[in-house]
């Protein structure tokens, strides 16, 4: 099986990941769901031992990696394809292979449909920004429009510390240094506190994974650096309280305080299958003022949705307000926007005062217009040139 022309018929059919596994033909994701390549057949063991030696013909080193451990993630490019980032794992003793498209042009924030609180945060000089999600749900391209925002904008510097590298940034406003684990550096960690040794304004990080990481990127905010990473939260309350809970119950209190001062915002997000077709995403979007950081610092997470909800004027907005627009404007079905709803009950409840409220402003618009119409209708001609009597000049003489 020659690995390319499979990618790029992937990539043809619009499909975001491609899986391979023994026994079966290459499956494709489209619009979110799975389906089988059917033009190519099931694949056998030298297929897939063939994928393997192709992907790693630049770095031998992950092969052996690979045969010792089982897992290898790795990034793929090859002629005209886009690029692709690789995982390779081990199951019933055979290799299985996930690739995903990476899009060769960063999205701006427009094309994503993301809302302007995100490019609030990405006007940020200092803080940490925080992008979450399930995996799939588009972190990784939010932050990349992040950073290409940030580079077309600024005269800085940009350092990335990614497992692989997945979009590749050009030095345009600023100088962009992209590190890969396994590749550039040996881990996250050392890879961190060696970026504040390179006079960073920008640091990027792949993934919070633990506590040291986590706590290195809060030393990196608070000593003035703008730091964004990613998390596997599904929402603002759930990512306060993973980064509070990867540190002992003795320092909670410390991070919550550290927390409520160094957090400028979190991006949440889930994409949904579109009517008519493709994806579109529902955004939360929290940008931390004095009322969020003192819920933070007092550990009441449970107040963050309705100070998140009530947040407009900051550009915030909840998943609730989220999934109702799309609702309204027709781009997700009802139904769907429930089960993706935190809570389907009082997302229902919000939307039927939605749909109340836009039946009641359109009736409304409905009478202005005919009323307009009528009077329109009913106001007198203007009276014609000739109809109207003649004007004498009196005599001057007279």
């Amino acid at each position: 099986m020659d690995l390319n022309p499979l990618l790029r018929r992937a990539v043809e059919l619009g499909a975001s990941d491609v899986h391979l596994k023994i026994g079966k033909p290459p499956v494709a994701r489209t619009d979110g769901s799975l389906a089988p390549m059917d033009e190519v057949r099931a694949l056998d063991a030298d297929d897939l031992e063939g994928v393997l030696e192709t992907i790693t013909r630049d770095t031998p080193e992950k092969r052996g990696a690979f045969q010792t451990s089982g897992e290898l993630d790795l990034a793929y490019q090859d002629g005209d394809l886009p690029r692709f980032r690789v995982n390779a794992f081990r199951q019933r003793g055979a290799i299985s292979f996930a690739f995903r498209v990476i899009p060769k042009q960063v999205p701006s924030f427009e094309q994503l449909g993301l809302p302007k609180g995100v490019q609030r945060l990405a006007h940020e000089h200092r803080g940490l920004v925080l992008v979450t999600g399930a995996t799939g749900s588009g972190k990784t391209t939010t932050l990349a429009a992040m950073i290409d925002f940030i580079n077309r904008n600024r005269q800085q510097h940009i350092v990335t510390i990614e497992d692989p590298i997945e979009i590749l940034h050009q030095d345009l406003g600023c100088i962009v240094n992209q590190r890969e684990v396994g590749l550039d550096t040996s881990d996250f960690t050392e890879a961190l506190r060696r970026a504040l040794r390179q006079d960073p304004d920008v640091i990027l990080i792949g993934e919070l994974r633990d506590a040291e990481t986590a706590q290195t990127a809060l030393h990196a905010a608070e000593s003035g650096h703008l730091v964004l990473s990613t998390m596997h939260t599904v929402d603002v309350p759930e990512t306060v309280g993973r980064m509070v809970e990867f540190f002992p119950a003795v320092k909670q209190p410390m991070i919550r305080s550290i927390m409520a001062g160094v957090l400028s915002g979190v991006v949440s997000q889930r994409l949904l299958p579109r009517l008519g077709g493709g994806r579109v995403p529902a955004v939360e979007v929290m940008i931390t003022n004095n009322r969020i950081a003192d819920l933070i610092r007092d550990n009441e997470p449970e107040g963050i949705p309705d100070a998140i909800a009530e947040g407009a004027f900051f550009d915030m907005q909840s998943f609730t307000q989220a999934l109702i627009e799309l609702v309204l404007a027709d781009e997700v079905d009802r139904d769907v926007a429930a089960n993706a709803a935190t809570n389907r009950h009082d997302f229902l409840v919000s939307l039927e005062h939605a749909l109340k409220r836009k039946a009641a402003e359109e009736r409304v618009a409905g009478r202005e217009t005919d009323g307009s119409s009528e009077y329109a209708r009913s106001a007198p001609e203007p009276m014609a040139a000739q109809d109207a009597p003649a004007l004498r000049l009196a005599n001057p003489g007279g």
